[in-house]
This record gives C-alpha cells, structure tokens and sequence, in this order.
C-alpha cells in the first residue's frame, strides 16, 4: 500500500469550483481498481485548505491514476485555482493490514 497526502491552498474566491471538481474527481477515482481509498478533507479553521488522501494498492498505481481522462480533467481545470502550487508527502501503511484497506 501506498498512501498520499496532496495539501491545497486554495485562493479563496475558487474554493467551491475546486470542491466541484475535486469531488468529481474522487468519485471517478475510487472507481480505479488500484484506489483502495481516496478521501477529501477540508481544514477547519480554514475552508481554503484541503488535504486528499490518496491510498493505492501498488507503488504503480498512481502513474496510472495521472494517465486517467478524470485526473487530466481535474489537473488542468483547478490549476489556477490554487493559492500556490500543491505538495505531496508519501507514507507506507502500518494499520490496519492491506486486508483492512478492501
């Protein structure tokens, strides 16, 4: 298993056209049969930033979730929405076991 975390700012003018495409995106994700997960979260104490957790089943799936129409779409529709460019940090799984993940 490999687990993404993809932070966003996000200018706060663009916020609800981001989570319109943000949540399209992940509904067609969790669709990939190499997604085990792919969840949104918004921070708190403030609505501009956004977290996605990102879990694949193989260290090859996320290049093949890149070449997939939706993450292009999603990619080059909320590119100027961002308040600077977002990052990533990668981490392996501890609990539960991949089995947990299905």
């Amino acid at each position: 298993m490999l687990i993404v975390h993809v932070f966003v700012h996000v200018k706060s003018d663009q916020v609800d056209a981001f989570m319109t495409a943000t949540l399209e995106n992940a509904r067609n994700s969790v669709q990939e049969p190499g997604i085990a997960r792919f969840d949104v979260i918004r921070q708190k104490d403030d609505p501009t930033r956004f977290v996605l957790v990102e879990v694949y089943r193989t260290p090859e799936d996320p290049g093949r979730h890149k070449e997939t129409a939706h993450y292009q779409k999603w990619r080059d529709t909320v590119a100027d929405m961002m308040a600077e460019p977002r990052s990533s940090i990668k981490y392996e799984n501890v609990f539960p076991d991949e089995q947990g993940w299905d």
